[in-house]
């Protein structure tokens, strides 16, 4: 009896959790349904990928949207753009918005605000506050949260958590992993004298390495003393990552491209405050111990960080100039030349970006190719030679760090729950997303 398929992936090379091969995938109703020969097989619809690369949904789990309050630089539906036209089928969106996202209200606005506008699936991370630990406690729980965003240092108001009694009461307070924004506030405190008016290259000297890895060696003490998991986000020194290596049990780890990619102080001195993001990009030293980190197997998942500024923001003198640059559209590219480029294997790419997400998260249903697994999909073309250029960016703030830059390998489809969302640099089926679930929070909605 031949089987029908709402959709077939025809004739890719796909590369999954379990190695890579030439072969079709079927879907039905939003899911994976066969991988293998389906030439005899019928659909209602063929996507010939022959000579394409077929790999599990990107996932990118730090993003910052903007929305609510802060729309001129981005918003929910403009980030999601980016997302599709980049190859991310999902992405775990930030809470340092106005309001931020510190109760359970404010979590249902976002996941409100979201339906039938994003193009790509989604979650929202709690904000931490030192006062809001019981709310924690809730929105953790609640579908369409990631988990808990903790800044230690880099943020204003009520979600800078500084001192080890906020962090160890926020930690006690959840069950789920917690992601970290790692820099010691105190000592950025101290040192923004140090900051050279109109140079940016004096950013990383104000956040220094030191002001990294202080902040992480307090926050595994504090894991290990509540027995607590957490998650790094963007560490970007090698000091961090040696230290890490021996708390694994505890402490998960994200790089982002900007930091394997972009180095200083040269960076600084060529695109100036576009370059300009925390924890600092830094120089040779760092960016080789990040890559060695990688190839160890240290770096758990890769995030982008996007987070967008205007360039009449960004044109301000530093320090006034914010820090942050869009990222979630240039992910798969920047990574796919980095693959190309013998730094990494395809099937690392795969771990760092969707299997890596799924475990260190617990995701449902998505992170590899399986029977019964969302059909999220991001077909590239390893072969593809394009140039990245601000023009491209489908971004509010309409810039890219990357502007200039040739990549080998780019994103040609996205595909969410078994729809074609965006073919060919052109977004077909909009407004589709939907919350990402979370195995935790599943297992206890069924208590």
């Amino acid at each position: 009896m031949t089987r029908t398929f709402d959709l077939i992936l025809r004739g890719g090379d796909v590369v999954n959790h379990d190695g890579r091969r030439i072969a079709d995938v079927g879907i039905i109703d939003g899911k994976t349904s066969e991988i293998g020969d389906l030439s005899r097989a019928s659909a209602g619809e063929v996507m010939d990928c022959t000579g394409l690369t077929v790999l599990p949904g990107v996932i990118d789990t730090q993003v910052h949207f903007r929305e609510p309050g802060l729309e001129w630089k981005e918003d929910l539906l403009t980030g999601s753009l980016c997302a599709v036209l980049g190859g991310v089928t999902s992405v775990f969106e930030m809470p340092n918005t106005n309001p931020s996202t510190t109760t359970p209200d404010m979590l249902d606005d976002k996941l409100a605000r979201a339906r039938h506008r994003m193009h790509c699936d989604h979650a929202f991370y709690a904000g931490a506050t030192s006062e809001n630990a019981a709310e924690l406690t809730v929105m953790e729980r609640m579908p369409g949260c990631c988990g808990v965003k903790v800044f230690m240092g880099a943020s204003t108001g009520s979600l800078l958590v500084a001192d080890d009694e906020g962090v160890e009461r926020v930690l006690n307070a959840i069950t789920r992993r917690a992601a970290f924004h790692s820099e010691d506030e105190y000592r950025l405190v101290e040192r923004r004298e140090l900051a050279v008016a109109g140079d940016w290259t004096s950013h990383p000297v104000v956040r220094d390495a030191e002001a990294a890895l202080m902040s992480t060696k307090r926050l595994v003490r504090l894991a290990r003393k509540t027995g607590k998991r957490i998650h790094v986000l963007h560490v970007s020194t090698a000091e961090e990552m040696e230290f890490l290596v021996d708390h694994r049990d505890y402490a998960s780890v994200e790089a982002t491209p900007q930091h394997l990619t972009l180095e200083g102080p040269g960076i600084y001195e060529r695109i100036g405050s576009r370059a300009q993001m925390n924890p600092p990009l830094r120089d040779a030293h760092h960016r080789a111990g990040l890559w060695r980190g990688l190839q160890r197997g240290i770096v758990d998942v890769i995030g982008s960080d996007h987070a967008p500024h205007t360039l009449e923001e960004k044109a301000k003198p530093y320090p006034q100039s914010p820090s942050g640059m869009p990222g979630v559209q240039t992910l798969v590219p920047i990574m796919l030349d980095h693959v190309n480029a013998g730094r990494l294997t395809l099937e690392r790419f795969v771990d760092l970006t969707s299997a890596g997400a799924q475990r260190i998260f617990g995701i449902a249903g998505k992170g590899r190719m399986a029977a019964g697994w969302d059909a999220d999909f991001t077909i590239v073309d390893m072969k593809a030679r394009r140039e990245i250029t601000d023009a491209w960016s489908a971004s509010k703030s309409g810039w890219t760090p990357f502007d200039g830059q040739t990549v080998t390998g780019w994103p040609v489809a996205t595909i969410v729950r078994g729809r074609i969302v965006m073919r060919d640099d052109e977004v077909i089926a909009g407004g589709t997303g939907e919350p990402v679930r979370f195995q935790e929070a599943l297992a206890r909605s069924a208590n």
